[in-house]
């Protein structure tokens, strides 16, 4: 499933985000090498989420897509794993990361990490449910403290898991500090399953020096992906000593466009001022590096026309774009470390 003569690049899934357009559009300029679905919400009267299940039904990517899934009861996981089975997915993954308030109260997602003892349950359940279907991990490397990961670690190389993501920062910090990319390294070290790093990298030059602190088997993007989709193809060209190709502020005008008519082409009840406020998430990530009043502007748009002036604005010329976001925004910070 990962290149066998490079690192893997992975496409993190990101909730109302990472959808079926999102997929679409990205593939589009290069794309991952393998791809994970947003999460399916487990739990006794769940059923498998017809919108999600179309990226693995109708996945546009042309590459291997992970079935992601998020709950805490080890029974109704493993039935959803059996549900899952009957599609063509290259895996199924359990989300130990999400750091959402309303996920982890739920002990879900990140909040699990606060009970090993269920996690190792879960663990067992969805190895034996998953049979021949690869089963991965993506977790953070602690809820509280990254001192937790020992013990994490543990619970990992216990269950035949066939490969482990890790966002290297604890759930509390969220996205708002450095990664623990020695905690990352350790995982490599220990395990004899990959390893995947996950966080931070938010260019071609953080890629590799990620990989190069961790020893990682590969990459997980996501923020950076939504910010700049030429991300992996740039990464792809770094590890292989090739050029990197540039982008420019037309180049990402068209990006825009794109993801706008394919989300669009998803409404079956088209409400113009309400797209443009999903747009405007996506654009909260592709506008970090630029000018300060892009931002500004964009959150302050109402509708198509205002959208789009605004994007032309600030967008419509051949200068290079920024390499690299803001750090001193809420949405990217700490990569520092990696330059």
């Amino acid at each position: 499933m990962l290149p066998t003569d490079r690192p893997a690049l992975f496409l993190a899934p990101m909730q109302d985000v990472t959808d079926l357009p999102f997929l679409r559009t990205i593939a589009s300029f290069g794309g991952a090498d393998l791809y994970v679905t947003e999460y399916f919400r487990v739990h006794i009267h769940s059923q498998l989420d017809p919108y999600i299940l179309r990226s693995i039904t109708e996945n546009p990517t042309e590459r291997p897509i992970i079935a992601q899934l998020i709950g805490q009861d080890a029974t109704e996981l493993a039935r959803t794993v059996s549900d899952l089975n009957h599609y063509p997915i290259s895996g199924v993954d359990l989300n130990l990361g999400c750091p959402a308030p309303v996920v982890y109260r739920k002990n879900a997602g990140g909040g699990l990490l606060r009970h090993p003892d269920q996690i190792h349950k879960i663990l067992g359940r969805l190895r034996e449910a998953c049979g021949a279907t690869p089963f991965t991990v993506k977790t953070r490397v602690g809820f509280e403290s990254e001192e937790e990961f020992d013990q994490l670690l543990r619970i990992f190389k216990s269950h035949a898991i066939d490969l482990l993501t890790i966002h290297g920062r604890t759930v509390k910090e969220r996205y708002q500090t450095p990664v623990h990319d020695d905690r990352v390294a350790q995982a490599v070290r220990t395990l004899n399953c990959p390893v995947i790093a996950n966080g931070n990298v938010v260019n071609s030059q953080t890629g590799l020096s990620y990989l190069k602190s961790t020893g990682a088997a590969g990459l997980m993007i996501g923020r950076g992906a939504i910010r700049n989709p030429w991300i992996f193809e740039q990464i792809r060209c770094a590890t292989s000593k090739q050029e990197i190709p540039q982008v420019t502020g037309r180049m990402i005008l068209e990006y825009i466009a794109k993801l706008y008519d394919e989300t669009a082409h998803e409404i079956s009840e088209f409400i113009e001022d309400r797209h443009v406020q999903k747009m405007k998430k996506y654009l909260v990530y592709i506008s970090q590096g630029h000018h300060a009043d892009f931002e500004h502007q964009i959150r302050r748009v109402k509708n198509k026309t205002e959208f789009f002036d605004t994007c032309i604005r600030f967008l419509d010329h051949e200068d290079h774009a920024p390499d690299l976001p803001s750090e001193n925004s809420r949405l990217f910070c700490g990569f520092s470390q990696f330059l």
